[in-house]
């Protein structure tokens, strides 16, 4: 009967599984043994559930003579359980291509079985003391819930085999709690599954596994360096080869004759042509832990970040505990319907399979961070991250009254009137995108995005113009003072030549029958002028003092201003647009600082660097984006090379020729602050060699840092008039004054700048119709992220590309300073990788904002606690940018 027919398979199955596998290799022709037992099996009267058991025992046997020592272990631990099932006539499916259970059906599994045989073994390949598991069930097959719901927050010090000592090591890797234990993760993986045979080992740079018994140990100690070596020779039935480890004189007493071991490491050759392994991590077959059997070695093993005094073996022993007894107890965040959507793992199955993945598991696709396991983790930062975003944009339109702007557009055209030059469609475009928020009454919190030149200071004049004809205040902040003082100069002109118009007008109005324009009832009070100051740090008292007394009453219609806006003692009569140049450079509490100074004022933040879609989805996710992606008519696009050294005279012969054709150049040099003193020298001789021994013909002039405000605006300016032909300068974005005269710019030591700066000195040229040139002066070495940069700006000049291309260099975490941005960190999702898992989780967050706003539903009470904390504090500053 179909009893008999299982007790007399289980005999083979048994002699396998004997002390530890130990005979596995003996049992011959197995795989025919299964196929003739299948025949007589299915002769019985069998129901159809156990006819397809008996068809799945069959397909897991097949080929099974040739495979692994390793997976003919799995195979014969399915077999136990499907034999079980098989006389329970409980059948639980196991796919015909895998040596192993599969995820969905260890998911369904309560108990280790209480066949003896089985309830030795896990189902991730490991071997287990019958002893231990007498004592204790295996962790790899977990209850579907857990008995006790774990506080996560305990401290990590109290966890087995951690103490005091190991918890120090662990908090300089952020892990001071459970929690923040199982959400640090592997940083790769090793394939330690196929165990080779001895005589098969070759050297290599990929580490080996391989099984074998010892034969013989011994220490022995070099006569010079006087380092202990012990020596171990195992062998298996094809071979024998030695493992050496350096001054672990205490490995004496683990390694005993007759022992059972598994090695991992790389194979290397010794001077006799044997094959050997130095400093391998190794398993030894006969512990009585359960836990640590077959951990490091035989397996998919994790590879973690570490600190200085802790080990990858301590450090996968204690995450295993804490896996084992404590991700059952993580809760579940993510809403059902969401998880059944994208056939996402539950929250602990995911976390118990990045930290040790099954034996079925891709190692490929677990490096990659591409596993399901991953997956599933990447897309809950997303998914988080987006609904703290759309919450917050959701207050801002609900909730946040701001100012309602009146204006009819009078001095926006007479600005435009003034100008001898039309503005291009993208800026018209963003201009009615900007106008329209502001008249809603809801604050504006738009981002300005636009390459160097592409007009975006025009486009935030004109909006503050209409905030001024609103009767408001508007103010730029920008985060150096020769930057306030460059925006001051430009403005000031557009602003003189407004004013001009405006005079105009009046006088001719006066002189007519048509009523004075609507403006100039808000100016009368100024003599019909628009006033605009200009607020820094580096301001005497005096002078400060009386800009001070104008911004509070009202005299003053537009600050330009550095950090120095924020002070305790600037006072707004009515502030009702902010402008933020350059805003990453910006801590968050600075940007929120300035916007307290008025009542919920709209804010404007312009950046030349041009952000990448899936930051603007993330970091600026609340705010509205505008691009200005035309550039104005006759601008050339910069021809840029790249130049070593040994190619100067190239170069120099290049600057010379535009000179000749009465062209201008900027030469710029780095300016890093742990060298400040040595780069101002070597830039200051440099000018004097230039001036010279290289150009004694031409006027060059040199702006540097340190220099007086006054100093600097009179070479800037004497640069911009044509009496100088070269412009040698320590800074990097403050030599922003716009000469379209200028047609090359010779950037020295190229690969120590990064690569938005590298863009941002190029935008400095090719302003006019003629053409231009960068050159990247470069040295070696340089670094391999250093060519990646200089090698992104010789291969294209489009803005949104390299800033692509700098995210990828750079990595998300330093591109915009996310970490000042009041946005939490992503810790494992990656924005350039993942942005098909990022769109979707932004789709879904979004869409449950839309549903449930407030997040009152039942099925929302669970995803708003771990929100709240992911984000803690950090949603209260999403709006400042």
């Amino acid at each position: 009967m179909l009893h008999n027919a299982i007790q007399r398979i289980r005999k083979p199955l048994d002699f396998s599984a004997k002390n530890h596998f130990a005979n596995i290799e003996r049992v011959r022709d197995l795989e025919k043994t299964i196929a003739s037992w299948v025949e007589h099996v299915n002769a019985l009267d069998l129901s159809g559930a156990q006819q397809q058991t008996v068809s799945q025992f069959r397909e897991l046997f097949r080929q099974y003579d040739g495979k692994t020592v390793v997976e003919k272990i799995a195979v014969i631990q399915a077999a136990f359980h499907l034999l079980q099932e098989l006389e329970t006539t409980n059948v639980i499916p196991i796919s015909s291509n895998t040596a192993e259970l599969s995820a969905s059906v260890r998911d369904e599994l309560v108990e280790p079985s209480v066949n003896e045989h089985f309830d030795k073994f896990t189902t991730n390949g490991g071997l287990l003391d019958s002893t231990a598991v007498e004592e204790k069930p295996s962790s790899a097959l977990p209850p579907s819930e857990p008995d006790v719901q774990h506080d996560l927050s305990l401290e990590i010090q109290y966890i087995k085999g951690v103490g005091p000592k190991r918890a120090r090591l662990l908090q300089r890797l952020g892990i001071q709690t459970i929690q923040q234990a199982l959400f640090f993760f592997p940083r790769r993986y090793e394939d330690r599954r196929r165990i080779e045979k001895i005589a098969y080992l070759r050297p290599g740079d990929h580490p080996t596994t391989v099984y074998g018994v010892v034969r013989r140990s011994g220490l022995t100690v070099t006569p010079k360096q006087r380092v202990r070596i012990f020596e171990l020779e195992i062998s298996d039935d094809t071979g024998v080869f030695t493992a050496k480890w350096f001054n672990q004189d205490y490995l004496r007493r683990i390694f005993k004759p007759a022992t059972q071991v598994v090695l991992s490491g790389k194979i290397s050759m010794n001077r006799y042509g044997g094959m050997e392994m130095i400093q391998p991590e190794y398993e030894l077959l006969t512990t009585t832990d359960a836990d640590e059997d077959l951990l490091h070695t035989g397996r998919i093993v994790p590879i973690y970040p570490l600190t200085d005094g802790l080990y990858q073996k301590d450090m996968r022993k204690i995450m295993k505990h804490i896996v084992d007894h404590y991700a059952l107890s993580v809760e579940e965040g993510l809403p059902l319907a969401i998880r059944r959507k994208y056939r996402f793992f539950d929250l602990h199955k995911a976390l118990q399979r990045i930290h040790f993945p099954e034996n079925t598991d891709d190692v490929a696709l677990l490096n990659q961070e591409k596993s399901p396991a991953h997956q599933r983790l990447i897309f809950d930062e997303f998914f988080l991250l987006e609904l703290g975003m759309g919450l917050k944009r959701q207050h801002s339109l609900v909730h946040e009254k701001g100012i309602a702007f009146e204006f009819q557009g009078d001095l926006e055209r007479y600005l435009r009137q003034a100008l001898p030059f039309p503005l291009t469609s993208a800026q018209n475009r963003v201009i009615r995108e900007i106008q329209q928020n502001m008249r809603a009454p809801q604050p504006m919190n738009r981002l300005l995005q636009g390459d160097v030149g592409s007009g975006k200071t025009l486009v935030a004049l004109i909006a503050l113009l209409s905030a001024i004809e609103a009767g408001y205040q508007g103010a730029i902040m920008v985060p150096t003072e020769i930057l306030a003082e460059q925006h001051f100069r430009k403005i000031s002109d557009y602003i003189q030549q407004l004013n001009e118009h405006l005079a105009r007008k009046s006088h001719q109005d006066r002189h007519s029958s048509q009523e004075p324009i609507q403006p100039d009832l808000y100016l009368s009070a100024h003599n019909q002028q628009f006033r605009i100051c200009l607020l820094t740090g580096g301001l005497k008292k005096r002078e400060r003092e009386e800009r001070l007394l104008q911004i509070e009453r009202g005299e003053i219609h537009l600050v330009v201003g550095t950090h120095a806006l924020i002070q305790h003692d600037v006072a707004f009569h009515r502030l009702g647009l902010i402008v933020i140049d350059e805003q990453h450079k910006f801590g968050v509490m600075q940007r929120a600082t300035l916007k307290a100074k008025g009542y919920n004022p709209d804010v404007l933040i312009m950046t030349a660097t041009p952000i990448p879609r899936t930051l603007s989805l993330t970091v600026y996710g609340d705010l509205d984006v505008s691009i200005i992606d035309e550039l104005p008519p006759g601008r050339t696009p910069v021809m840029t090379s790249r130049f070593y050294e040994q190619n100067r005279e190239k170069a120099y012969r290049l600057i010379a020729e535009e000179i000749q054709q009465g062209r201008q150049v900027y030469i710029v040099y780095p300016l890093v602050e742990e060298s400040e003193n040595l780069d101002l020298k070597a830039a200051t001789e440099m000018s004097e060699h230039l001036a010279q021994d290289v150009f004694p013909q031409y006027r060059i002039g040199l702006v540097h840092g340190r220099m007086k405000a006054e100093e600097k605006d009179r070479q800037m300016i004497a640069f911009k008039n044509h009496e100088l032909d070269i412009l040698v300068s320590t800074t990097v974005l403050e030599v922003g004054i716009d000469v379209s005269n200028a047609t090359v710019m010779l950037i020295e030591h190229a690969e120590r700048f990064g690569l938005s700066q590298l863009h941002q000195l190029r935008g400095r040229v090719g302003r006019g119709s003629q053409r231009s040139f960068c050159l990247l002066m470069t040295s070696y070495p340089m670094s391999q992220e250093a060519r990646r940069r200089l090698d992104a700006m010789v291969e294209t000049t489009d803005g949104f590309l390299i800033a692509e291309r700098d995210l990828e260099i750079r990595g998300p975490g330093e591109f915009f300073g996310t970490k000042q941005s009041g946005v939490p960190d992503l810790h494992i999702a990656n924005l350039i990788r993942d942005v098909k898992l990022l769109e979707c989780a932004r789709e879904e967050a979004f869409a449950i904002i839309r549903k449930d706003p407030g997040l009152m539903f039942s099925e929302h009470q669970a995803v708003k606690k771990a929100l709240e904390q992911r984000w803690k504090k950090s949603l209260d500053l999403i709006s400042i940018g």
